[in-house]
């Protein structure tokens, strides 16, 4: 997406039918089945024939996500690319009431009045906080991942929303460029004066702006973003990226079942969406953005969001040099 959109969403759905190519990260403990990984014995390396797998922090939300172990993460999957989700980049550089806490499974329990109210005021203190944080912090967090062999090459701040301010919007482009980002994503906005804004401070600060579609896209969900900044974005695998391939800066890649299946999320190769041909199609026309693993199937008993993420990567490596589905 550029300069407004870029991301296949962290939802990204590369569909067929309801299919969805969307991302996932793996930082493997245990690095058995994973060849790719070995063969490097240091730094990561998850490019492959020319595409960059890159993975979003968000498939390591079951573990604890401070930016060491995160790093940690990626470097034991061979992940080398990454979008990096908000809480972590703003926890290593102090923001208060910020957890890199494991994620709890399920919906979330609706806020009482009294709680929203002492979130309310949370926002406000991080909000302020935004409006005076130095950039040396984002500085140091790129050094470090980068001497790891991990580039950041998005970041998926909570600053882009209608609620908050202008400051905060350009805080958050800022430290993304300081990060090393070519592009901050967000969920798509459903009042096109949103968009608009974000559209115009991304033209401003000369970055780009992805947008996430989630199961609510439709071919033509970006086209008002689109018309009003240089931004892009993404649907229908095939031909939305052979159409818009110029337009993406990144885009979120896994596995689904149609909804004519149930619309389930799948180990990768167990569901309807063509990742492979996805994938072949970025490296016959040497598209350059970054395809981004997402892990969103429930990670199975006696595994964790480390090893699968590992098998995403790995998957996409033999369907890039292979040409196999699995």
């Amino acid at each position: 997406m550029k300069n407004s959109i870029n991301s296949l969403s962290r939802r990204r759905f590369l569909h067929k039918g309801a299919l969805a190519l969307s991302g996932v990260v793996y930082a493997s403990h245990n690095l058995q089945g994973a060849p790719a990984i070995i063969k490097n014995l240091g730094k990561p390396n998850s490019k492959f024939n020319g595409v960059q797998i890159g993975a979003i922090s968000y498939s390591f939300r079951s573990l604890p996500c401070s930016a060491e172990e995160l790093l940690k993460y990626c470097v034991d999957s061979n992940v080398s690319a990454i979008e990096l989700m908000g809480s972590t980049a703003e926890a290593f550089a102090g923001a208060p009431h910020t957890s890199t806490a494991p994620m709890q499974p399920g919906p979330r329990a609706q806020r009482t009045a009294v709680q929203q109210a002492e979130q309310d005021e949370k926002n406000r203190e991080i909000a302020e906080w935004r409006t005076k944080a130095s950039m040396d912090k984002f500085v140091q967090l790129r050094k470090m991942y980068n001497d790891a062999g991990v580039s950041i090459y998005a970041w998926k701040p909570s600053a882009l929303g209608e609620k908050n301010t202008d400051a905060e919007i350009v805080y958050a482009l800022k430290a993304a460029k300081e990060l090393g980002a070519t592009h901050v994503t967000v969920e798509i906005p459903t009042d096109p004066a949103q968009s608009k804004r974000l559209g115009q401070f991304a033209d401003q600060h000369k970055i780009g702006i992805g947008y996430h579609g989630h199961l609510q896209q439709t071919i033509s969900a970006w086209d008002a973003a689109l018309a009003q900044a240089n931004v892009a974005a993404g649907f229908d695998p095939i031909p939305l990226l052979e159409a818009k391939h110029d337009r993406i800066y990144s885009m979120h890649i896994k596995d689904r079942k149609s909804k004519a299946n149930g619309g389930d999320n799948m180990p990768w190769g167990q569901g309807d969406t063509p990742i492979v041909p996805v994938l072949q199609l970025l490296k016959k026309n040497k598209y350059k953005f970054p395809a981004t693993v997402e892990l969103e199937y429930t990670v199975p008993d006696g595994s964790d969001a480390v090893k699968e993420v590992a098998k995403c990567v790995e998957y996409c490596r033999k369907g890039l040099e292979n040409g196999a589905k699995s």
